[in-house]
């Protein structure tokens, strides 16, 4: 079974399954050696890695397919990927989400923000007309040449115009056909409670770092029939809050003696980088050239 037929399996399973957010490739094989089944990638999560800059959507679909690209070639699950806006018009859609598949992606969400997106609890978003993101989910959905590839919306319409308005737009993108929907800001039990009652297709709870303290618990969301909890900067935070003490040990100590068991040892960081695997596969073919070399000389 490819990645994309098992990641539609993954979302038919019961219960809630976790999709931890990577921000780069060693971060994605950190949550496959940890046993996670499916993996966010997030456009949050990308800016700060690739630019080291807030998500205020800088970057365009070729650096993200690029991104994407390493974080799918790195670890044999499922990746969920970010598409913002589609990045322009009905034909940068269709553009992207070719270039997405052929980047190994096994799902990608759009947004109803206006053009460049940003990240959404970040103040100063606007979303589009309903009619106008309708028409970049139509664009996204017949563009797909994979009929696995899972498509999903999202709206920012609950912090903008309301609770009733956001649930509207994921019924639209339910009716349209989108695998799934993301509300985004429906963060609280009774707008969780009302905005999954009211869908029928899969829906992702968001518990984004950049949200602030979490509102539900995970038990919570799985109780509400909740698909995929998704932690898009979860490892992001845990990442800079590590290097950023480490650092902070070492400017000031002159030693890492502070950080010592939070430092990787070697032999957990060739595991998770599959060292051995590498130089397995080396050996292989420096063995089947050799053999090769000799057979041909045992033949003359």
């Amino acid at each position: 079974m490819n990645v994309r037929k098992r990641y539609r399996e993954i979302l038919k399973g019961p219960g809630l399954t976790f999709a931890p957010g990577a921000y780069d490739a060693l971060s994605a094989r950190i949550m496959e050696h940890c046993g996670f089944e499916v993996i966010t990638a997030g456009g949050y999560a990308a800016v700060a890695s690739l630019l080291g800059e807030p998500d205020g959507g800088q970057s365009n679909y070729r650096e993200y397919a690029d991104h994407y690209g390493r974080i799918c070639d790195a670890v044999d699950l499922p990746v969920f990927c970010d598409a913002d806006t589609g990045f322009g018009g009905v034909h940068n859609i269709r553009k992207m989400v070719r270039a997405f598949e052929r980047a190994g992606v096994s799902a990608l969400f759009l947004s109803d923000q206006v053009f460049p997106n940003r990240c959404g609890y970040m103040p100063g978003k606007q979303i589009v007309s309903a009619a106008e993101m309708m028409t970049r989910v139509y664009a996204a959905l017949d563009s797909r040449t994979d009929p696995d590839l899972v498509i999903a919306a999202r709206t920012d319409a609950r912090a903008l115009e309301g609770l009733n308005a956001a649930i509207e737009r994921c019924q639209m993108f339910q009716e349209a056909g989108c695998d799934m929907v993301l509300p985004q800001g429906c963060d609280d039990y009774n707008d969780a409670k009302k905005t999954r009652d009211a869908l029928t297709k899969h829906t992702s709870y968001n518990m984004s770092h950049a949200a602030g303290k979490a509102k539900m618990t995970l038990k919570q969301v799985e109780e509400l029939g909740y698909t995929t909890a998704s932690f898009p900067s979860a490892a992001l935070f845990a990442a800079v809050g590590g290097v950023k003490r480490a650092m902070e040990a070492l400017k000031r100590d002159k030693s890492f003696a502070a950080v010592e068991d939070e430092i990787c040892g070697l032999d957990d960081f060739y595991d998770i980088v599959r060292l051995k695997r590498h130089n397995d596969v080396e050996q292989e073919w420096v063995e089947r050239g050799e053999a090769a070399v000799a057979k041909k000389k045992a033949a003359e």
